[in-house]
């Protein structure tokens, strides 16, 4: 008996809907390889639906006061609450992540998000009205900007899409959100949720591939584009957006480096950095890809992060000890095995290296030692399990060897030292410096890069400002 897929719509100015063409697109389990149901391959027509939407709803949603759009995401992340059971299993059918460490690894991140949003909305700041010219109050106005445009990426859909809408719509704006063309299911599952709750018009979402992104970043109806994705797509939602000035939020890729001095609890630092490299298949743009290790305890530490890796469990998600599944997709695999295949003779391979089982997109956990700052897979991200070891000699050399790239997302310290570690956390060149620690995140705190990591950030006042723009006004007295 041949199942018929299940059938994603779009969800536009309340309703779902399909393509206006009829274009579908498969969306692939990649813990098999095999589609299980089909989403929309969105068009001009659809955008421009989309577009009309938000265009319309923005007045209204602009000019709703903090306090009621507080109460709609609170309603939001209720409703998240409420339905995790099925959001989860949406979202871990599409992406292949283990159950139960999604629910506790993601899940309350997400809710925390949504309502610390919730109380942001009525928290706006700006300077104090005053005199600042005799005869003349000055005041700062605080407004949204528009309607946004949002791209999603395929590591993390549905707690992405969280900090995409979630300071977007407690700033007043509306939103038009297409989640990644590999991913989709959890995004269209959350707007039924949300359609329940904000006026229709206000948050909509569009299937789609990069040319439906691209439609939506260089339609003329948004007034800002947000993306996370990689570096390559966030040059190009940088340079449609160019064409009418919109303004554009990036949060791109990242090659986090672990710097381990020797004073460093090197159980600690193995079993930290083990976890933050290896996390969701290392598709993480935070991940702890890259150490960098003192060379008087090199040794010890390759022994024992050895030893960790090779007890992490991948190739089943149904096995409780599973701690990552599969790579998103057959393309992306063949790109994290061609850097293993294309290691100069001085690296080698101490764990890993290969596919794990026959179906599916499954990567082992691999550690490669022996690495030098110029090889390829020092300098690129790899979006993998894989994590590779280098050594230094001193501290001049080891921020020298970690600021040596073109990323500048996130990084972690692990010393004993106080003042080194302040000293490191002044000198290294990333959006965020973790001490003794790696990967975790707080909804109060700024997260966002520097160089081609991107500009803007996401979650904490910061990003809530970042969805709105400021006014000066000026009366006589």
């Amino acid at each position: 008996m041949t199942i018929e897929p299940r059938r994603l719509r779009n969800y536009i100015n309340g309703e779902f809907r399909d393509a206006v063409d009829g274009r579908t697109m498969d969306v692939v389990d990649p813990t098999t390889g095999t589609p299980y149901a089909t989403a929309p391959l969105s068009g001009a027509a659809d955008v421009d639906a989309a577009m009309a939407a938000a265009e319309a709803a923005f007045p209204a949603w602009r000019d709703a006061t903090p306090a009621a759009r507080q109460l709609a995401l609170l309603k939001i992340a209720d409703a998240f609450e409420k339905h995790a059971d099925e959001l989860l299993a949406v979202e871990c059918e599409n992406t292949g992540k283990p159950l139960e460490l999604t629910r506790q690894e993601e899940l309350p991140p997400m809710l925390e998000q949504i309502r610390f949003f919730a109380g942001a909305a009525r928290m706006l700041e700006g300077k104090s009205a005053g005199e600042y010219m005799t005869g003349m109050t000055s005041f700062v106005r605080r407004e949204p900007v528009g309607v946004c445009a949002q791209v999603t990426p395929w590591n993390y859909p549905i707690m992405m899409a969280v900090w995409k809408f979630a300071p977007a719509l407690a700033a007043g704006n509306t939103v038009v959100l297409k989640p990644s063309d590999t991913t989709p299911a959890s995004t269209v599952f959350a707007a039924a949720l949300l359609g329940e709750i904000l006026p229709a018009g206000v948050f909509n979402v569009i299937c789609g591939d990069r040319d439906t992104g691209r439609l939506m970043v260089e339609h003329p109806t948004p007034a800002m584009a947000s993306i996370t994705g990689s570096v390559r797509a966030g040059m190009e939602v940088a340079a449609g957006a160019a064409k009418d000035l919109k303004r554009v939020h990036l949060e791109l890729g990242g090659k986090a480096p672990c710097v381990v001095f020797e004073d460093a609890d090197l159980a600690a630092a193995v079993e930290g950095i083990r976890d933050a490299g290896f996390f969701n298949a290392g598709q993480d743009c935070t991940a702890a890809t890259r150490v960098l290790v003192h060379e008087s305890v090199h040794d010890d530490f390759v022994t024992a992060l050895t030893k960790a890796a090779e007890e992490v469990v991948t190739g089943d998600v149904a096995d409780p000890d599973c701690f990552y599944g599969p790579l998103n997709n057959p393309t992306h695999l063949a790109k994290v095995a061609g850097f293993i295949d294309r290691l100069p003779e001085h690296a080698t391979v101490v764990t890993g290296g290969h596919r794990v089982g026959e179906k599916g997109y499954f990567y082992a956990p691999t550690l490669v030692t022996g690495c030098r700052q110029d090889d390829e897979i020092v300098q690129q991200e790899v979006f993998g399990p894989v994590i590779t070891v280098q050594k230094f000699t001193d501290e001049t050399q080891a921020v020298a060897f970690a600021n040596g790239v073109e990323y500048g997302l996130a990084s972690s310290v692990w010393t004993r030292d106080h003042a080194r570690a302040m000293r490191m956390s002044k000198a290294l060149d990333f959006g965020c410096v973790w001490i003794n620690t790696h990967i975790p995140l707080v909804g109060e705190m700024p997260h966002g890069g520097f160089k081609k990591s991107g500009y803007g950030k996401d979650l904490s006042a910061y990003g809530l400002e970042d969805y709105t723009r400021v006014k000066h006004v000026m009366t006589a007295l």
